[in-house]
């Protein structure tokens, strides 16, 4: 059996690029978490520009209670919310990214103190995703679930 050098090129050149991509994944898994942290922390101090810089323009932002915000929508009410976070977590945060996208899911933990001093806990189970324009990771959609 003879084989030349063309009929070894394309598996070798398949097993180098095979152990590229994921690399490339887990750096786009790292910049996704980076972005989900930095959300997560604009969230909990109600910092309406942060969350701004994260979203896309097109954003769709369900709540628990059904009702879906545009981008636009979803930073009037953090601008005027008549609460504040006395704690927030993003517990047991799960990142793939599937091309252009990226799937969160997380246990959302957290209370809010409202301005009469009503506390509320929240528990919630979140799925985000994630869409990468150009070089940055925008939050693309999220559907939040009571538990």
């Amino acid at each position: 059996m003879n084989i030349d050098r063309r009929q070894l090129a394309l598996p070798v050149l398949a097993l180098g690029l095979m152990s590229v991509v994921p690399a490339f994944a887990g750096a786009d898994e790292d910049a996704v978490a980076k972005n989900v942290e930095a959300f997560r922390a604009a969230q909990a101090a109600g910092n309406a520009e942060g969350i701004a810089s994260l979203c896309a323009e097109e954003l769709s932002y369900s709540h628990s209670n059904a009702k879906v915000d545009t981008k636009a929508a979803l930073l009037d009410g953090i601008a005027k919310a008549n609460y504040k976070w006395t704690s927030l977590e993003y517990k047991d945060p799960t990142i793939r990214v599937v091309g252009p996208t990226a799937i969160v899911r997380f246990n959302f933990v957290g209370e809010q103190e409202f301005t009469d001093g009503k506390k509320t806990p929240q528990n919630l189970h979140i799925l985000m995703n994630w869409q990468k324009q150009g070089n940055d990771w925008k939050l693309l959609s999220r559907a939040a679930t009571k538990l």
